[in-house]
């Protein structure tokens, strides 16, 4: 039921997430929007804070687990939040709602290089800034110019890289009330279209035929701990193709978990918390969670 409509936008009650999440699974939203520009995103979020509702910003929920209770207060969705802009000297423009993988193509058609490593992530520009993605080594702080958000009171900000504490798969902006709404990338220029555009072919095909993409999953589950690759301490650990309930560790790649059968989120969950476990056991490592964990869980 729709009960409150600020411009060309409607807040809904009772959303389910799980098809909004790349896993698939979650619960549902107790006020959920899509809004279709800075000024609808900022209304929504003032309507919330009018009524001291909690916020939580969803991309492409492609790194994202959200518990099977759902989430309470208001779930903004930026996916709608569009656009791509070719400037001057290297720099493109992308909207928070953006498909990373448009950005990628788009930077290869002009012939500038610093997006190929992109081209698989399945993420919005929002999500890639806020989370500092990567991959090929070589990550989004990198290739960031500048950064636009709406801060603690929806005021919209410009930010530079360097006051956004960009770490490994980590960034400020995650231990902040902010919203990224849209980022400057400067790249490379002077270089051969075809050239760019066959390396972004090459690392696609790379991806896709390491990484799992024919069930859904939430990409990569853990950091790499200093000196390992989670991957290869999980498969080393003997857990390719544990399984609890729905969900199981990938054949592929053990640091990814699929939905292979109508999973839960709490499959899931717990799925993660045995394999933590059971590499701690065989290691003496703790695996650290790259998938954003939202919501209770189990007795919590």
């Amino acid at each position: 039921m729709v009960i409150y409509s600020p411009p060309e936008v409607s807040l809904r009650e009772q959303v389910i997430l799980a098809p909004l999440t790349s896993l698939r699974v979650g619960g549902p939203a107790q006020w959920y929007c899509e809004p279709l520009s800075t000024p609808d995103l900022v209304s929504c979020l003032s309507w919330a804070r009018e009524r001291n509702l909690s916020i939580t910003v969803l991309g492409a929920g492609s790194n994202l687990l959200i518990s099977d209770r759902g989430l309470p207060g208001l779930v903004v969705s930026t996916r709608k939040l569009r656009g791509l802009q070719v400037l001057s000297d290297g720099v493109i423009w992308g909207a928070a709602g953006e498909p990373l993988v448009r950005l990628a193509r788009l930077a290869a058609e002009q012939g500038w290089s610093g997006m190929e490593w992109a081209i698989g992530i399945p993420g919005t520009v929002g999500g890639a800034v806020a989370m500092n993605a990567g991959a090929h080594g070589l990550t989004t702080a990198e290739v960031l110019s500048q950064v636009c958000i709406l801060d603690e009171d929806h005021c919209p900000r410009v930010m530079e890289p360097a006051d956004l504490r960009f770490r490994y798969r980590s960034s400020l902006i995650h231990e902040r009330p902010w919203v990224v709404t849209g980022a400057y990338f400067r790249l490379r220029t002077g270089f051969d279209p075809q050239q760019i555009s066959i390396q972004t072919e090459q690392n696609w095909q790379q991806r896709r035929s390491s990484q799992p993409y024919d069930l859904p999953s939430c990409g990569s589950v853990f950091r790499n701990p200093p000196g390992y690759a989670a991957g290869w301490l999980i498969e080393q650990t003997g857990l390719k193709g544990h399984r609890m309930g729905g969900a199981q560790v990938a054949h592929r790649h053990a640091n990814f978990i699929l939905n292979v059968d109508h999973a839960t989120a709490e499959d899931v969950h717990q799925l993660i918390r045995f394999v933590q476990n059971q590499v701690q056991q065989r290691w003496s490592l703790q695996l650290e969670p790259e998938v954003r964990i939202l919501g209770v869980f189990g007795s919590e």
